[in-house]
Formats: structure tokens, sequence, C-alpha cells
């Protein structure tokens, strides 16, 4: 009777453990996955080749395996730039600036810089002539400062031409056809009327050339301005036509407009201040020629006081 009674028991003890442990066993297998546990791994045998497992990708690696690809963009990028670059210098330079002008602004250049031409010689030709006459007629001068005569002065100065020698002749021409004539008064006013053409032509023939300067000095500063304007309505226009504003494509338009202006003031300074130089070298030889005017006015004063005091002396005799 114990026995059964421990049999019976045992196995109600067997199956109560087994129930508790099945729960157990799903919460692992859940825990896992579902996955069986990883087998052992077998060491390769030595007949099996091997294989490598290549290594993982490096980032920048096909950059620098590959220097002449990368290079390549820049190198193109700097061909691109270099053109770029050398004509901007060339664009710096007046003759490429010239040489790439509108018509109409090569046009109004070639004119202002034949304008220069003209100013410097014309510089150099009455600076040689002014020295030249000033020079004669000082030492004209100074040759018939004692003459006591128009005769003994034309004498003096023998041969040479001056604006003195015309004003002597002029004197002599005028008592010759005067003879006669007894009221000197009038041969003097003739005279005098005489010497005052010969002086203002004088001066028209030593200002020869003056008002081409005054010209030039004023016109050049405008004509170079129409030059500057023009060029850059052209210069608008062509950034229209490119619809960029890019400085490239915008500064040697402006710079060889503003080239225009630029010849028209190197033009114009120069030949306002030749003109002012001349113009007092012209007053100073004006005073020279009234001085010689006067100086034959008295040789021929005193010839007409020495001819009707011979007369009167031999009337009273």
């Amino acid at each position: 009777m114990n026995l059964s009674h421990l049999r019976a028991t045992v196995a109600v003890i067997g199956v109560a453990m087994l129930s508790l442990s099945t729960p157990l066993l799903a919460q692992q297998k859940a825990g896992s996955g579902g996955q069986p546990a990883p087998a052992v791994q077998q060491a390769p045998s030595p007949a099996a080749p091997v294989q490598a497992t290549p290594p993982a990708p490096v980032p920048g690696a096909a950059a620098l395996a590959t220097p002449d690809a990368a290079a390549a963009p820049a190198e193109s990028e700097s061909k691109l730039l270099k053109p770029t670059t050398t004509g901007g210098l060339r664009e710096l330079s007046p003759w490429s600036m010239f040489l790439s002008a509108d018509v109409i602004v090569k046009a109004v250049m070639i004119g202002l810089a034949f304008a220069s031409l003209v100013t410097w010689t014309i510089f150099i030709a009455k600076m040689i002539e002014l020295t030249l006459i000033r020079r004669k007629l000082s030492a004209a001068l100074a040759k018939i400062s004692g003459a006591r005569s128009l005769a003994e002065a034309q004498f003096a100065l023998g041969a040479k031409e001056c604006v003195l020698a015309s004003l002597l002749a002029a004197a002599m021409r005028e008592g010759r056809l005067s003879a006669g004539i007894s009221s000197d008064a009038g041969i003097k006013e003739r005279a005098a009327s005489s010497f005052a053409e010969i002086v203002r032509a004088e001066a028209r023939r030593i200002r020869l050339g003056m008002g081409l300067l005054a010209t030039i000095g004023a016109t050049s500063p405008f004509v170079g301005l129409f030059g500057t304007v023009w060029g850059i309505m052209n210069s608008f226009i062509g950034i229209s036509k490119s619809q960029t504003t890019n400085l490239a494509v915008v500064a040697p338009g402006i710079a060889e407009a503003l080239l225009a202006t630029a010849i028209g003031l190197v033009a114009a300074i120069p030949a306002v201040i030749i003109y002012n130089h001349f113009s007092r070298v012209t007053r100073t030889y004006l005073e020279l020629v009234n001085r010689a005017s006067g100086a034959a006015g008295r040789l021929l004063s005193r010839d007409l006081d020495r001819t009707h005091g011979g007369s009167h002396s031999r009337a009273a005799e």
C-alpha cells in the first residue's frame, strides 16, 4: 500500500516538472529568434584554396588613384582663365585699345593725334621764327640808334630785310612823294598811316598759326568727349547683346572710350600752354616793332626839319 502511494506521488511530481519546463523552453526560443545555436566552425582543409576578401573602399581613394582625371578639370579651367587674363593685360595697352575701338572712335583719336602733331610743329616753327626776328630787329635798332637821317639809317642797315627796313623805306617814299609840300604835319600824318599799316601787317604775320593753336586748345577736349560718348554707347549696346554685366565684358569698351578723352586732353593742354607763351612773346616783339616805327618817324621828322630849315635860310638870304 505504501509502495503504490509512493509511485503515484513520483508520477505526479514528474508531470508537474514537465509542465513547468515547457514554457521556459518556448521563451528561450523566442529570445534567440528561433535560430539554432551556431555550430562550431571547422578549420579549412589545407587542400582547399583560401580566397582573400577584397578590402573595403576608402573614401577619396578613387581621386587619389586617378590624379590625371582629377587634375583635368582644374587644368581646363586654368586654360579658360588664362586667355581672359592675358586679354585683360592687352586691353591696358593704348595701342591694343585703339585697334579694338570703333571706327568713329578711331577717327576721333587719329584727328586728335594729328592736332597734337600740328601743335608741336607750330611750337617749333614759331619758336625759331620769333627768336630770329627778335634778335634781328634788336640788332637793327642798335645800328640806327646813332643815325641822323633816313638815308644814313638805310646805309647802316645795309641789305638786311626786317620790319625796320620796311618802315624806313615807307618814310623815304612818303618824303619823296610829298616833295614841294610845305605842310610837315600832313607828311608826318601820312607817314604814320603807312607805319601803322606795316605794323598791322607784321602783327598778322607773326600771329600766323596762333589761331590754330587756340582752336585746338578749345575744341580738342570736346572732340575727345564725343569719342568717349560714342564708345560708351557702343559698350552699352554690347552689354545688352551679351546680357551680362561682367567686368571683363564692360571694362574694355569703357577703357577704349575714355582713351579718346585722354588723347583730347593731351592735344588741348599743350596747345593752350603754347598759345599763352607765344602771346607773351609776340607782345614783346610787337613792342620792338612799335619802337622801330617811332625811330623811323623821328628820322623823317629830322629830315623834314632840315629840308624846311634849309629852304627858310635860303629864302632869308
